[in-house]
């Protein structure tokens, strides 16, 4: 019998904490923004290696949000919008 896959997510005060869920968002810690994990400006700083080191991932939009982070204008565009409309 196997061990049960743990994920490390990023909560509502931006602190790790373990899950058996995986996220359903991935982000950039540096950046501060986060993003659908079939993101396509992710995936391609992905395969550059540059943006892997700094990935972390959330539960959920409210989240992300709550973390501090700011949606992806590429995969979140509407999210974004109402984002940038309100700073």
């Amino acid at each position: 019998m196997s061990a049960a896959r743990v994920y490390t997510l990023i909560a509502t005060d931006g602190r790790p904490y373990r899950s058996l869920t995986p996220g359903t968002l991935g982000g950039h810690r540096q950046q501060r923004m986060y993003g659908r994990l079939d993101c396509p400006s992710a995936l391609r700083a992905i395969a550059r290696g540059g943006y892997v080191r700094h990935r972390v991932f959330f539960a959920d939009e409210a989240t992300a949000a709550a973390a501090g982070y700011r949606p992806c204008a590429v995969c979140l565009p509407e999210e974004y919008a109402r984002w940038k409309a309100n700073t």
